[in-house]
């Protein structure tokens, strides 16, 4: 039987993932579960724990091989893959995605965007071609892309997710500021809210 692993623990891994990279930037070869934990603000016991959940990386009285390990977390959260991925809403928001966010670093390759603005439809951004949203079931059944990312506004974002979904697609990355709750557990979707980090920010200010 698959080990369950809490979301807490899946939500920490990018965390690991960032702060390997820069260590791995800085020329550090090996690392202990101190300091790694006093980089992060948590404690060793806890990142000895959460490697655990996937049968743990480290040597004792030696610690962790940066790379190693920063390979291990790549393949744990499927990052060092290459997965077609769709924009749905080539605005400002899908605009700002496709040319300043490094998807490739994370196993995702944009193969296309859509748009229903007649300006939009044609033109290419940053390389990434922008179809018409008509055309949507198409350009899927050419690209098969796994993972969509929507951008468009919220008032269309449950209607072009379960039409995204019938045209075979995996998971959902939603910027929409609506949340999607779909009934659809095998059909991962992570909601994303900007204003929620910094209604947060402004709290603890």
């Amino acid at each position: 039987m698959e080990k369950r692993i809490s979301s807490a623990v899946i939500h920490r891994m990018p965390r690991y993932y960032r702060h390997l990279c820069d260590l791995q930037d800085a020329g550090i070869v090996r690392i202990s579960s101190g300091t790694l934990a006093d980089r992060m603000g948590l404690t060793a016991s806890q990142v000895r724990q959460d490697f655990n959940c996937f049968g743990g990386f480290g040597q004792q009285g030696y610690g962790y091989n940066v790379a190693e390990l920063r390979a291990a977390i790549a393949s744990i959260m499927h990052i060092d893959q290459d997965r077609p991925a769709i924009i749905v809403g080539a605005g400002n928001l899908g605009k700002a995605l496709i040319t300043n966010f490094n998807f490739a670093k994370y196993g995702v390759h944009l193969v296309a965007a859509f748009d229903s603005n007649p300006a939009l439809i044609g033109t290419e951004i940053a390389g990434v071609p922008v179809y018409s949203c008509r055309s949507l079931e198409e350009i899927m059944e050419q690209y098969h892309p796994v993972i969509a990312i929507l951008t468009l506004p919220k008032l269309h974002a449950k209607a072009a997710a379960q039409r995204l979904i019938a045209c075979g697609i995996k998971g959902i990355w939603n910027f929409t500021n609506n949340d999607l709750h779909l009934d659809m557990p095998q059909i991962p979707v992570e909601n994303i809210h900007f204003s929620e980090s910094l209604m947060v920010l402004s709290y603890k200010l």
